[in-house]
């Protein structure tokens, strides 16, 4: 009995220290993200404020721009949505573009909302749209504004979201397509700034371009602009604003700076369309659409030498609604880490292949490591924790080094990206919502990171028993009127 105790401690000591070392690489790892990303914020300071951006609505290098709207039961933020993309209303300030909004099947009035308020009407000569050739499902009736011409709305069948973005691309007739979520809101000047690098780099090749997401609830919007910037009270959503300002000021700064970032958010990005179409589309049997097609479009660069870049920029923000109730944030955390695993075991051939450079020796490994199997090393971090606490004392370092690096990857690098983010805009007028922030951040490994741990382990667990998840539906308020 004495011999199997000692057998058992010795593989849990082994646990502990494996667990530890894991931890500590993950901190330092993304101690170098912030570092790279402070340095690039820090060069790039002050610019959102003196508008150096004026002179590209002038300039003969700013290409025309193709947004496009998927849209399923989105009948609460639509038309905020479609608001903030108008510049007869004094929102959008950007040369010339479209905006294509695209109704997948909708179930609620989305559609009925969008012609009544913009006025649309079928287009009756279809022969100037241009078709690009991506397979989607049918398309019922194509709707032109008739107070705005720049203007459509696609009613097709129902086929997800990746489908409703190709149908978008077989209209698109611009070199350049901005894909957004039906419940996002731009600041005026988002797509000047998301297009800068493509501009500034006009002889060298930019495959896409992702921008900055904030989170809406809590803000007071009127007309498709937010008028004043406010956190909301509710801690689920604080927690999530927590979340995105690390996610994409330190992790995706820092690997755009070495042409490695795998994710664009389907909230707002942009896309070369010539490219997306060489690439065959988004693919639409996936719920990661926007992921695998950064992926794939990765792997087209190095094995077609286009010699191109997928860059980030920090200074344009828009604004999504987040889930407000635990049930909706559980199906989107699940969904995205689907997602996650479907986009990197697609492209599973990349991971430690030499042929596709530090895409496939620190990228590719990163997302699998990381951000899918990381879960579960928490989880047993977590569980190991626990049952350090009950042995005895030959344990309780461990536990307490455990305890101190897990506050440090789940808290003060939350923490660290709030006063990043506040540095950086200066967003919240009142000290008060920064000091919620903070402490928020400060408490995120005591609740808020285990609950996301324990959800995407329930993920990975649908996956390996090949259980099948759809998008499902998020209860909608609407981040504008």
């Amino acid at each position: 009995m004495n011999e199997l105790t000692e057998i058992i401690r010795s593989i849990f000591l082994i646990v502990n220290k494996l667990i530890f070392v894991y931890f500590i690489l993950l901190c330092g790892f993304y101690l170098f993200l912030f570092l790279l990303s402070y340095s690039r914020l820090k060069r790039e300071w002050g610019l959102h404020k003196i508008e150096p951006y004026k002179r590209m609505k002038s300039s003969s290098f700013t290409p025309p721009l193709s947004i496009i709207v998927p849209a399923y039961n989105e009948e609460a933020g639509v038309i905020g949505t479609i608001l903030s993309l108008i510049t007869g209303s004094g929102r959008l300030d950007y040369p010339e573009y479209e905006v294509i909004v695209v109704n997948d099947g909708s179930k609620d009035e989305t559609l009925a909302r969008v012609i009544e308020r913009f006025k649309m009407a079928p287009v009756r000569n279809k022969v100037h749209l241009k078709r690009n050739g991506i397979e989607t499902k049918p398309v019922k009736e194509v709707y032109q504004s008739e107070i705005y011409p720049y203007l459509y709305i696609v009613d097709k069948a129902n086929g997800g979201k990746a489908d409703a973005l190709n149908v978008g691309i077989n209209l698109a007739k611009y070199p350049y397509f901005a894909s957004i979520d039906g419940d996002t809101v731009l600041e005026p000047d988002s797509f000047l700034k998301i297009m800068k690098p493509i501009v500034e780099h006009a002889d060298d090749e930019i495959l896409a371009v992702g921008g900055n997401v904030l989170i809406a609830n809590g803000n007071r919007s009127a007309k498709g602009q937010v008028q004043e910037a406010k956190l909301s009270r509710k801690p689920i959503v604080m927690m999530q604003s927590i979340e995105y300002m690390r996610a994409f000021l330190m992790g995706r700064i820092g690997l755009s700076s070495r042409n490695l970032l795998l994710v664009i958010s389907g909230a707002f990005g942009v896309f070369r369309t010539q490219r997306v179409i060489q690439a065959g589309g988004y693919k639409a049997d996936t719920i990661g659409e926007d992921m695998e097609l950064v992926v794939r479009l990765h792997r087209l660069n190095r094995e077609l030498k286009w010699g191109a870049r997928i860059e980030y920029v920090a200074d344009p923000i828009c604004y999504t609604e987040a889930p407000e109730a635990l049930k909706y944030l559980y199906r989107q955390r699940t969904r995205w880490h689907r997602g996650l695993f479907e986009s990197l075991w697609t492209h599973r051939r990349m991971m430690m292949n030499p042929k596709y450079g530090a895409i496939g020796f620190v990228a590719m490994p990163f997302y699998f490591f990381v951000e899918f199997l990381g879960p579960l090393v928490e989880f047993f971090g977590y569980a190991t924790f626990v049952v350090d606490l009950l042995l005895d004392r030959v344990f309780l370092q461990y536990a307490g080094m455990l305890f101190a690096l897990m506050v440090i990857y789940g808290s003060f690098l939350s923490m660290g990206a709030v006063l990043l983010e506040e540095w950086r805009l200066s967003k919240y007028q009142k000290i008060s919502d920064l000091n919620r922030l903070l402490l928020y951040a400060l408490s995120e490994a005591f609740w808020y990171r285990p609950l996301m741990t324990v959800w995407r382990v329930v993920a990975t667990i649908s996956i390996l028993f090949r259980r099948r998840q759809g998008w499902g539906e998020m209860k909608r308020k609407g981040v504008s009127a």
